[in-house]
Formats: C-alpha cells, sequence, structure tokens
C-alpha cells in the first residue's frame, strides 16, 4: 500500500500497490503482510472479517526498518470488525475524531467469541477527540489480546476517553507502552472483562483514574451476556504489575472489580486520591451485581504531597472496603515526612511509613533504597519494569533495584 497506490489498477505488489488497507485487506489471506510505505493516509478503514491462523497470522503495518507511516483524520484509523490471528504494528494515528483504532465482535455478544488473538505493537496514537469519549485503542469482545511497546496521548475529553478501553475483553495483556496527557484514563477495562494484565507501563497525567478497573456498562453490551441466576460484576482479576503512574487524579480505581490486584507499582505525585473503591454498577432488573471486594493492594511505592491529597483511598457505597488486603506498601508524604500516615479501610500488613524511597529520576530505588527487599512474594507477578526477576524478598515499586 503507498499514498499514490490505485486501487482499481493496482495488484498489491510493490511495483503496482494499492492505496488503501480495506483494498488490501480484500486481497489479503493467511500469512499475507500489508505494508504500508512511509507517507500519510486518510483514516478510515473498515475491515471485516480478516482471518490469519495461529501458523500464518496476517500483518497491517510499516516496512520494517522504515519510517512508520501516518494514519490521519477520519472517525477511525483502522476498524477491525471479527477479526482473528492479525498483528497491527508499526503505526502512527492521529486527529481522529471518534476512536484511533477500534477492534471489537460486531455487536455478536452471544455464542462464541468472534474476534480474538491479535497484536498491537509499535503503535502511537494521538490527538483523538477531544470532545468526550473518545478512546486511543478501543477494544470490544475481543479476547487473547496483547499491546506492547506503543505509545497513547491525548486521547478523549471532558474527563472521558482511554488509552485503552475494554469491553468484554478477556486474556488480554497490555504492556511496556507509554500513556500521557489522557482525559479520563489510561486503561479501563469494564463489561465483563476478565483476567487482564496491565504491566511495566509508564502513565503520566493520565486523567481521573488512570487504570480504571471494571466502570460502568450498559447491560446489553456484557460479555458473555449478564446472567440472571448468577453474580454478574464489572470485572474479575484485573491485575496492575509494575507500572510507573505519575499525577493524575487517581492511580487506580476498583469500580465494581471483584479479586484484582495492584502490586509492584512506582505512584507518584497523585493529584486528589492514591486509590478509589466504587460501586457505578448495582443489582437491578433482575440482575445481581458483586460488590467491588477481595482487592489487593500489595508492595506498592506510594510518594505524594500531603497538602495535595484529599484522602487515601475513596470508598464509595455498596462496596465491600472490608473484603480489601493492603500489604507492604512504602508511604511517604514528600513535602512533609511526618504525615505519611495513611488511612486505610482495613489495617495494612507490613507497611513503611514515612522514609524516603530514594528514587532516581527514572523513579528506580537507589541503593540503600527503604523500598530494596522489603516486599512479601506475589503469586503470578511476572518480574520488574525492566523484565528483570524479583528477588525474594523482593523490593516494593515497579523496579527490583537501579
Amino acid at each position: 500500500v503507498a499514498p499514490r497506490g490505485d486501487d482499481r489498477s493496482g495488484d498489491g505488489s510493490p511495483a503496482r500497490p494499492f492505496a488503501t488497507i480495506g483494498r488490501a485487506a480484500r486481497a489479503a489471506g493467511p500469512g499475507t503482510a500489508i505494508r504500508l510505505r512511509p507517507g500519510v493516509y486518510a483514516g478510515g478503514a473498515f475491515v471485516e472479517n480478516l482471518r490469519g491462523t495461529a501458523d500464518a497470522p496476517i500483518w497491517i503495518g510499516g516496512v520494517p526498518g522504515d519510517v512508520r507511516p501516518v494514519i490521519e483524520g477520519g472517525g477511525e484509523a483502522l476498524h477491525l470488525v471479527r477479526s482473528a490471528y492479525v498483528v497491527v504494528h508499526d503505526l502512527e494515528v492521529r486527529r481522529t475524531t471518534a476512536n484511533g483504532i477500534n477492534a471489537d465482535d460486531g455487536g455478536v455478544t452471544t455464542g462464541p467469541v468472534e474476534a480474538y488473538h491479535l497484536v498491537f505493537r509499535g503503535i502511537e496514537v494521538a490527538e483523538v477527540g477531544g470532545s468526550g469519549n473518545q478512546d486511543c485503542l478501543k477494544l470490544s469482545g475481543v479476547a487473547d489480546v496483547e499491546v506492547r511497546d506503543s505509545a497513547f496521548r491525548a486521547c478523549g475529553g471532558g474527563g472521558s476517553g482511554s488509552g485503552i478501553d475494554i469491553v468484554g475483553g478477556h486474556r488480554i495483556r497490555i504492556a511496556r507502552s507509554r500513556f500521557e496527557a489522557m482525559s479520563g484514563n489510561a486503561v479501563q477495562a469494564k463489561g465483563g472483562s476478565a483476567d487482564v494484565e496491565v504491566w511495566a507501563n509508564v502513565m503520566r497525567d493520565a486523567g481521573g483514574r488512570a487504570v480504571n478497573m471494571g466502570g460502568s456498562t450498559g447491560f446489553a453490551y456484557f460479555r458473555p451476556p449478564l446472567d440472571a441466576a448468577a453474580v454478574n460484576a464489572e470485572a474479575r482479576d484485573i491485575r496492575v504489575v509494575a507500572n510507573v503512574i505519575v499525577g493524575g487524579d487517581a492511580p487506580v480505581a476498583y469500580v465494581g472489580c471483584v479479586g484484582c490486584l495492584v502490586a509492584h507499582n512506582t505512584l507518584v505525585d497523585p493529584g486528589r486520591w492514591v486509590a478509589r473503591i466504587l460501586q457505578e454498577t448495582t443489582s437491578r432488573d433482575g440482575f445481581t451485581f458483586a460488590p467491588a471486594s477481595g482487592g489487593r493492594f500489595v508492595n506498592n511505592v506510594v510518594s505524594f504531597q500531603r497538602a495535595r491529597l484529599s484522602t487515601f483511598v475513596n470508598v464509595g457505597g455498596g462496596t465491600a472496603p472490608e473484603t480489601f488486603t493492603f500489604a507492604h506498601n512504602l508511604w511517604y508524604a514528600s513535602d512533609a515526612p511526618a504525615r505519611s500516615q495513611p488511612s486505610l479501610p482495613v489495617p495494612e500488613v507490613g507497611g513503611i511509613v514515612g522514609r524516603d524511597p530514594r528514587l532516581d529520576a527514572a523513579f528506580r530505588p537507589a541503593p540503600g533504597s527503604p523500598a530494596r527487599a522489603a516486599g512479601v512474594a506475589v503469586a503470578g507477578v511476572r518480574g520488574d519494569a525492566d523484565g528483570r526477576c524479583y528477588a525474594d524478598p523482593p523490593s516494593i515499586g515497579a523496579f527490583e533495584g537501579p
């Protein structure tokens, strides 16, 4: 595909390229690589039923080793519907009005998952929307997805919009990516989402809730559909591990989330709260919802300014804060160390209060930091933000060491 290609006379070869992703997708099959040459392309690619295989995925992205192509304008740069085994890579998306990139199941919420085994890597999405709930990357009804080594900036407006918005997503990993200047969230997982890992990312000024574990979803959009005979939840088993989160109103929020984990993160200068425990979707219309419950907040460095912080943990009605665990976190008020003691909904085990974590410019603990070897082992943690294994006992925060 080339900016000066031709969808009518082209054949998709280097000598006769197509002009659009949509035309190239119609000619693609398992193992096809749709290569976009450098240049600027108009947004609006709508692609349905693009299906590779486990051994032969379909690739959509820039030419390896070349300047990344740019998709600019339109409602969405790329919308994948009911796609499987597709890799989207090495693209820049900017100035779309609705979402940057969208991948979904076509609204089919019952039966087998229709959109699965998708990878997004090396993409940069910026300046999306600006007036409301517009997302850099929207994922609805997808499973087995990896987003890594990417960047998301300035998506949404008015307190809404996410870097990555997941509705009814399962087995998703978001890793080694950067989020900046978000209006609502860096990452949100709701609508029945489960088994989502947010690992080793950097988030700066990521809105009201940098990572929103759960949220509020219209009943028709849950995947799988709501079950009147069961206890439903906005989200389950969301894991936020080894991230650096700077600024924003609240680094993390447990919102109707059951069994969610926040561990080994470095949280710096939250604007109002360190964490929120909320319930936005409640039992009604014949459906029962579990309260936000069973959350864990473990091995996190929390460096804050006491003059800015409103409440350490904001607890809303209809939740079960007594079921939460706080353990082995380091709390440090950089402007008033003597006022570092947090007020928590349950007593903390093994917390460290009022000691400077001695973080360097990259938020790694210096030699002699009280965060070193002060944590507790957490099952299932992959490693620190550099990909190193945590020691035994582990350090507190996103990094095992300098």
